[in-house]
């Protein structure tokens, strides 16, 4: 099985990828795209991904995009460990919990809507800025209402990680990014405290990858 994905260190939705490949224990190779320079919309990588964004997963030469569609297509061809529940009512909670950074906050902060609100709508830094904290905010205090609801066990859905506890990391990620306090959240800090324990996201962590070490030393 031969396994690449197009991505980029900063991407949470790479990130989402990286983590669900881990968990299973399947290796992969990571091309990196720089989508902060703009080299998505090259014409290389179009041929590649025609909506121009990462990640983009490749397996034996068939491509699958969106990191949600690419943790599904891996429980199918993989099934061990599951990370989408087998149960109708717990699967539909599963994919709520992801959905909810995946479809409402992380589509409002990424760098192609940030890049638009500045020529677009002239936003300044500073608006650009609180724009991305207003809206990781609001994905911060939705899942601390739902976890403090049904509290982790240690998660999400029960004693091993899934997509529900992928996509919660990633959105503390995207906290990190825009400098955010998660103490107003204890229950979604203690449950990405539980995960980044783990090697499969501590080492998938956008500060654990070659291009943030070669950013930094820019």
């Amino acid at each position: 099985m031969g396994i690449q994905i197009y991505g980029f260190w900063r991407s949470i939705a790479s990130f989402r990828v990286r983590v669900a490949l881990k968990l299973k224990g399947l290796p992969f190779e990571e091309i990196p795209i720089d989508i902060l320079s703009g080299e998505q919309f090259e014409a290389g990588y179009a041929t590649v991904n025609a909506e121009r964004v990462v990640p983009t997963f490749i397996h034996d030469g068939h491509s699958v995009y969106q990191s949600l569609a690419i943790i599904e297509y891996l429980d199918e061809i993989h099934p061990t460990p599951r990370l989408i529940p087998q149960d109708a009512k717990e699967r539909a909670y599963a994919r709520s919990l992801a959905l909810m950074t995946v479809a409402d906050a992380h589509p409002l902060v990424t760098p192609r809507v940030r890049n638009h609100l500045a020529t677009a709508f002239r936003a300044e830094s500073h608006a650009v800025e609180a724009w991305g904290k207003h809206w990781t905010t609001e994905g911060l205090a939705t899942y601390e209402r739902l976890l403090s609801h049904r509290p982790p066990e240690p998660f999400a859905l029960g004693a091993e990680p899934g997509l529900a506890d992928i996509c919660i990391a990633g959105h503390v990620v995207t906290a990190e990014y825009v400098k955010l306090d998660l103490s107003p959240y204890p229950a979604v800090a203690r449950l990405a405290e539980r995960c980044f324990a783990m090697p499969a996201f501590s080492t998938s962590h956008p500060f654990e990858q070659p291009g943030y070490r070669a950013a930094s030393k820019r």
